[in-house]
């Protein structure tokens, strides 16, 4: 019986031996995982679980500071993060970490831990830095100056009416780009950032360039004699006004005299509007008409006698030009041969004799008031704007000037200005030139003209004179080159 008990012993005691054992081996195994971070535990979406203080902060270390991949177009460049100023919050992170791993009581994490029961723990979000400064100025100093491309504006060619096309630049955009940096820097998995760049255009080159185009035109044609240009940009209300020759080195003046010739048939058209009320003869508007699109002098004279005023309508016209404050241009007679001189007009212009063109005493004007005459049948017909509703008290109607420019329009020529620009382009001008009585040569022409263009409407009145001989077959080519060099700078693509 004592044999059986003491066996009993042995085996009870060897039992708790055992027991003992594997408590302490149990408690062992506990302490080395309890002095590591719990099973499952991620940092900034790292798994740390199982590791150490020193191996956790290594594996963040590793992953958030190593380099970023920039591309820039088919272009990558790498960059690390400290570049770029970026700081990682490693102790904060570990701290939050570490505090999980011990917030439990030891003997309630050792009884988890021998029913297989993972402690409580919580992801720890990523802490972490940038200076935004530090990454626009790294793009700016290593990416922006090596990669960006400034845009090319066009540029005229020598002698022609056209542009060179231009070329469109990059550039980043900072703010997109530094944003999605921001993103991959925070990122444990893409590492990986295409900039954002965008598209720049040039801007349009400015009125000086334009101005040494259309000058260069004229230096590379075969014309010797005077040009005097008046553009107007409808739109910014921008001018160029000039008078070039490219014989000599000296600047002429600009608002020299020149015989009007059929251009005063626009002063007219204005005036017989004025004197017109509705219902209007169709007879009337016909001879209207021809004065126009035709440019025949007997309907101009026509329009004059039996519209205006029949002894005195050139007088009338004349009259209606100073309303307007257009002091230098007038029509003091009828174009039939044999018509009375019926005033002797002195103006600012036909006074300056420093430059003198010999200009018709019947009819006169200066690019600069043709201009500015068409630009005020431009805003009352577009909306019943400008100087003509108030100047007239409202004798021209909204829907004349309108009939004004529809038949300027009709006028077509396809040489001069309007031998420049695409034949669909709506061009309400009136032309002029005369071969002159007292030698049988052509001296001065004109031509002026109200440009509607999708880029823009404008405005160009432009007259030449030669003293010996002006030739139209010199002549007609350049000026229809400056018209196509002034609509294709308006109409850059």
């Amino acid at each position: 019986m004592r044999t059986k008990r003491s066996l009993i012993q042995w085996i009870a005691a060897g039992m708790i031996l055992i027991a003992c054992f594997l408590a302490i081996s149990q408690l062992t195994r506990y302490s080395r995982v309890r002095a590591n971070f719990p099973t499952g535990l991620k940092i900034a979406g790292i798994p740390v679980g199982g590791l150490n203080y020193e191996l956790a902060s290594d594996r963040l270390v590793k992953v958030y500071m190593s380099p970023i991949e920039l591309t820039y177009g088919d272009q990558r460049i790498q960059v690390r993060p400290a570049t770029l100023g970026y700081e990682l919050k490693l102790q904060n992170m570990l701290a939050v970490a570490d505090k999980q791993r011990t917030s439990e009581s030891f003997w309630s994490g050792f009884w988890k831990y021998l029913w297989n029961q993972p402690i409580t723990s919580h992801d720890v979000a990523l802490q972490a830095e940038v200076d935004e400064n530090r990454v626009r100025a790294y793009l700016e100093t290593e990416i922006a100056s090596r990669y960006d491309e400034f845009a090319e504006p066009p540029m005229p060619v020598p002698g022609e009416s056209y542009f060179s096309p231009g070329k469109k630049g990059t550039a980043i955009n900072y703010s997109t780009s530094i944003e999605r940096i921001i993103q991959a820097l925070n990122s444990a998995n893409n590492r990986s950032v295409r900039l954002d760049v965008v598209e720049s255009q040039a801007a349009k080159p400015g009125f000086e360039l334009l101005d040494y185009m259309l000058r260069d035109i004229i230096k590379q044609s075969a014309f010797d004699g005077w040009v005097e240009l008046y553009m107007k940009d409808l739109q910014s209300g921008q001018v160029l006004h000039f008078n070039y020759t490219k014989v000599g080195e000296e600047e002429l003046p600009v608002n020299i005299a020149y015989s009007a010739w059929s251009t005063i048939k626009i002063p007219a058209l204005l005036s017989a509007f004025k004197y017109l009320e509705e219902p209007y003869d169709p007879a009337i508007l016909t001879k209207i008409e021809e004065m126009v699109e035709q440019s025949d002098n007997e309907s101009t004279d026509f329009v004059g006698k039996n519209v205006i005023e029949r002894n005195l309508g050139p007088l009338r016209v004349s009259e209606d030009m100073q309303t307007l404050g257009l002091e230098n241009t007038f029509w003091a007679g009828y174009f039939a041969l044999g018509s009375p001189l019926l005033q002797d007009f002195k103006t600012p212009a036909n006074q300056d004799t420093s430059y003198d063109t010999d200009p018709d005493r019947y009819a006169q004007t200066t690019p600069l008031d043709l201009g500015l005459l068409l630009e005020e049948i431009y805003y009352c017909a577009r909306d019943y704007g400008g100087a003509i509703p108030l100047a007239f008290e409202g004798e021209i109607t909204h829907y004349e000037c309108q009939l004004m420019v529809e038949y300027m329009a009709k006028n077509r020529i396809a040489v001069f200005l309007q031998g420049g620009v695409p034949p669909e382009t709506q061009v309400a001008h009136k032309h002029g030139w005369a071969v002159e009585h007292k030698d049988g040569y052509m001296h001065t022409m004109g031509d002026a003209g109200i440009f509607y263009t999708p880029g823009g409407d404008y405005i160009v009145s432009i007259f030449i004179f030669h003293p010996v001989q002006a030739i139209f077959d010199v002549v007609n080519p350049m000026v229809s080159k400056l018209s196509g060099a002034v609509y294709n700078y308006f109409n850059l693509e």
